[in-house]
């Protein structure tokens, strides 16, 4: 199920990347990626920030390593030391 899982979130995050475009005509300029990643590029920069992320995410979701990831990622705040 996590291997699927995770080619759907690689999928999704591609067709972010690839259909930039299509999301700003479809959603519109996002008010706070335009404000801290530039004035006219700054939502298709965040719509492809966003699809790279989620392309992590399944990444993540396929090897099986979103668990270690997360408690590596969160061990600052959690004092946690990772095993």
């Amino acid at each position: 199920m996590k291997f699927i899982l995770g080619i759907f979130l690689i999928f999704g995050g591609v067709m972010m990347v690839i259909k930039t475009e299509w999301l700003l005509e479809n959603f519109g300029r996002i008010s706070w990626f335009e404000e801290k990643l530039g004035g006219e590029g700054g939502s298709r920069l965040g719509y492809k920030l966003a699809g790279l992320v989620i392309i992590f995410a399944g990444i993540l979701f396929i090897t099986g390593t979103s668990g270690d990831f997360a408690g590596w990622a969160l061990s600052p705040l959690t004092n946690v030391m990772p095993k």
